[in-house]
Parts: structure tokens; sequence; C-alpha cells
């Protein structure tokens, strides 16, 4: 087994909580409190991307993600840690609001190339393109795909498992509960989970593309992984469950009965969650594990992104 090596970035292990929300009680493990600029998921998958980054002498680092990118955001931020500069690649324009995420990224001087929705459809040919040429120019280029998704990234949530079974006594819990965009953290998940031979659910609530394409990118990102690594374990597709139907108005909006039930869920335990992922994730939990499903004991994994809040703060108000 090859286990790769990593930076230190993130503040972990991130803290587990009981929740008592609307009556229901649950564990949340709050990874929106890895870090402050590095908040967030993303942080975990960027020590091992940076690791190699480093190793490979890189200049620059390449990423993408929507113009609100938690991912894009840590990357800038742990991009300036290692004395490298950042160029993004976002789906937005130059017009939009330069709130939360987007904020951060200019504050610490990135450089973005904003694309529309078809670009972006193409973003890792445009990305490798643009690597190539400053490439040519001496320059030493590190790209990194959206959500830091690759299966050296998803040993951040590899290792995850690990934490969490050093946490709590882990046969207490069937499942653990995230927002997926990328996939890489539930496919994380599923790996770690089979390499301690745990029988372990990861219920992912898919935010960004179709049912069939997450769990297709999940399932190959995880099979690759074991792949690469030569890891002595097979994954359980049927420990896998995309809850569909909670990003119907699309992934960088999110209804108004979503942000009411956050904003309540915020004034009772002081918690609060992004637009785009733990909102909608959240939301998915509540109603159909919470409301439906009491007997069953599944962690809601706080994947964080508060920065993405600033940037519907209205909409947030008004709830």
């Amino acid at each position: 087994m090859l286990i790769p090596k990593k930076i230190q970035l993130a503040n972990i292990p991130s803290p587990i909580q009981e929740i008592v929300f609307d009556g229901y009680p649950f564990l949340i493990k709050r990874d929106d409190l890895t870090g402050l600029e590095l908040s967030g998921n993303k942080v975990r998958k960027l020590e091992y991307l940076f690791y190699q980054a480093k190793k490979e002498r890189a200049d620059i680092i390449f990423t993408t993600g929507g113009d609100q990118s938690n991912h894009a955001r840590a990357t800038v931020i742990a991009s300036a840690k290692c004395s490298m500069k950042s160029n993004l690649f976002l789906w937005g324009s130059e017009s939009s609001k330069i709130e939360g995420n987007l904020f951060i990224d200019k504050f610490l001087g990135a450089q973005i190339s904003f694309l529309n929705k078809n670009d972006f459809l193409n973003v890792n040919q445009i990305m490798f393109e643009q690597s190539r040429k400053l490439k040519m120019e001496g320059k030493k280029v590190y790209v990194i795909p959206e959500g830091g998704s690759t299966t050296l990234g998803i040993w951040g949530y590899i290792s995850f498992i690990q934490e969490l079974e050093n946490q709590i006594n882990i046969k207490n819990i069937q499942g653990i509960l995230s927002a997926s965009g990328s996939g890489g953290t539930a496919a994380g998940m599923l790996v770690g989970a089979a390499l301690l031979n745990l029988n372990l659910k990861i219920f992912c609530v898919n935010v960004l593309y179709d049912q069939e394409k997450i769990k297709k990118r999940i399932l190959d990102l995880a099979e690759g992984c074991i792949l690469d690594y030569k890891l002595k374990c097979k994954i359980k597709e049927e420990n896998l469950e995309v809850i569909d139907g909670y990003s119907e108005e699309g992934y960088k909006n999110v209804s108004e009965n979503k942000v009411k039930l956050i904003k309540n869920f915020a004034r009772g335990s002081g918690i609060i969650l992004d637009p785009a992922y733990t909102a909608k994730a959240f939301v998915a939990y509540y109603e159909e594990f919470l409301k439906k499903r009491k007997g069953k004991k599944v962690l809601f994994l706080h994947t964080g992104g508060i920065f993405g809040a600033f940037a519907k703060k209205m909409q947030y108000l008004k709830a």
C-alpha cells in the first residue's frame, strides 16, 4: 500500500458536536472549523495536492470552480501560504459582485479568467492549454482539477475516516451525510471505510451534477485511488447513496424555503450553512433523516463554505 505525504494546512481533528434542532438530536462533524481562511472540506485535499506541487517546485497553481467556489478560495489561500501564485478559471463573469469567496480571491491577488457556462464544460482543456503556454516560458504550473477531486486529493477524506474512528465509536453510527459537488469527499470516505473494513453508508446530496453522473464520478475516483495506490480493499457500491432533488434551483442558487430552515437552524445552534452546499445537504438531512428515519444514526458532515453566504446576504436576511 502506498500512502502519499502531505503538508499541514488544516486545523484537525475537527470537533464533533451533539446538536438538538426542532426536537431532533444528531451529531455534526465540524469541518467548517478546519481553519478560517482555509475553512471547509477542501483544505484536507489541498494538504496532499500542495505537497505534490511543492515536490514538483511549482511556481503557479491552476484551479477552477464557480465564481463563489470554496475550493478556489482555499486554493488561493494555500498558494499564498506556500509562496506560489494562483490562476483561477471561474464560471461567472467580470461583472459578478465582488463578495464572499470572490472578494478573497481578488484581495489575495489571484489571476482570474471568467468563463461562460459552455466554456466551463471544457475548463480542463483550457487549463491544460494555458499551463502549456506558461511551461514554454519556463514556468512550473501545477493544475488542480475542480474541487481538488483527484485520486491524490481524496486522501484527505480517506484519512478523515481514521480521524472519525479515533473520536467516536464509529460502530454506533450507520452513515455519514454530506453535500457533493465534484465527488471527492464522498469518494475518499468510501475508500477510508473500505480500508478499515467498516460497513458505513455514505449519503451524498448532489448539488451540481445529476444523480447518475455524480455517482459514476465518485465510484470512478474511489476505484482509481485503489488502483493508483495499490490499496488492499474493495468498494461496496451499495454503501453509496446519492440523495437527489435538493438542488433543483441550480448550483449557484438557493430557494427561499431552504434559507428559512437554515436561518432557524442558525438561530438555534449558532451554526451558519452556505447556500451552494451545506444548506441543500442540511435540508435533505432534516427531511430524509431527522423527520422520516428517526432511528437511523447518521452523522451530518458540515463541509464549510461560510464565505458564500455573504454573496447571498440579502436573501439570507429577508427569509
